[in-house]
């Protein structure tokens, strides 16, 4: 492909060096590629899972927005020119809404000016066309590692509960659980918070993004899903509605 210096075989560790995608990668991210040229969008996607990462890919600045907002992702890898809505104007949206994750902006214009346009409308960083594939990795890693200050917690721990932040990992006891992104996100907020009431106004502004009650039953339907992985067939429930207040996890034992 035109746009990569590099193939993505020259950079690939030896099939003998990986035993899986997991044992490669022990800090996996959870990306989303917006991008409207499919090729590429898919050359990427299947990239980064070689190493361990799992990306969602979205064809249109709409769509992209869309999922950006609604998903909890380490880092945003964006294309400048896009359908519906450009690149830029979907990163200024999102910082307008508050979400600080992680930009990279691709983009065919590499002058100075372009560049500093593009990290003013909210990006992180810039990388022109074409690109290698092994410094498109190094750049997102940078930014994954920034959005987790020092001394910050990475993973939560509530009994025998347990979510990695940097590798979107669930686990109760031996068992994986697989969260859609809005689900992650959600426990990550509980987990956060275990062993205080957090009520539906913090769900709302810190999960969905809303600084106002919609008034939909979106709140109790993702913490039914959500009460149905982490707790369906333990012993002791760990996520509690506490009448009148909001919810709360903690270690029922206690």
């Amino acid at each position: 492909m035109s746009w990569m210096r590099s193939s993505w075989d020259e950079f690939r560790p030896a099939n003998d060096e990986i035993t899986t995608t997991r044992d490669y990668n022990k800090n996996a991210m959870r990306l989303l590629i917006i991008e409207d040229d499919r090729d590429v969008a898919s050359y990427l996607a299947k990239a980064f899972s070689e190493v361990g990462h799992v990306a969602d890919v979205a064809a249109d600045g709409e769509d992209g927005l869309s999922l950006a907002l609604e998903g909890s992702y380490d880092v945003l890898i964006v294309d400048r020119m896009l359908p519906k809505l450009d690149g830029l104007s979907v990163i200024g949206k999102l910082r307008a809404a508050g979400v600080a994750t992680p930009a990279l902006i691709l983009s065919a214009l590499g002058q100075v000016d372009d560049r500093v346009k593009g990290l003013r409308a909210g990006g992180d960083d810039y990388l022109a066309k074409p690109y290698a594939f092994s410094e498109l990795l190094a750049r997102i890693e940078v930014l994954a590692r920034r959005r987790v200050g020092p001394g910050e917690e990475t993973v939560y721990r509530v009994a025998d509960l347990e979510l990695d932040r940097l590798s979107h990992r669930v686990t109760r006891g031996k068992e994986e659980i697989v969260l859609q992104p809005r689900e992650f996100r959600l426990l990550e907020y509980l987990m956060k918070h275990a062993g205080q009431v957090v009520t539906r106004t913090m769900l709302l502004e810190n999960v969905w993004d809303y600084h106002f009650d919609p008034q939909t039953n979106v709140i109790d339907v993702h913490i039914s899903r959500l009460r149905s992985k982490i707790d369906k067939g333990f012993s002791q429930p760990l996520l509690h509605t506490v009448r009148g207040a909001g919810y709360m996890v903690r270690d029922g034992a206690r």
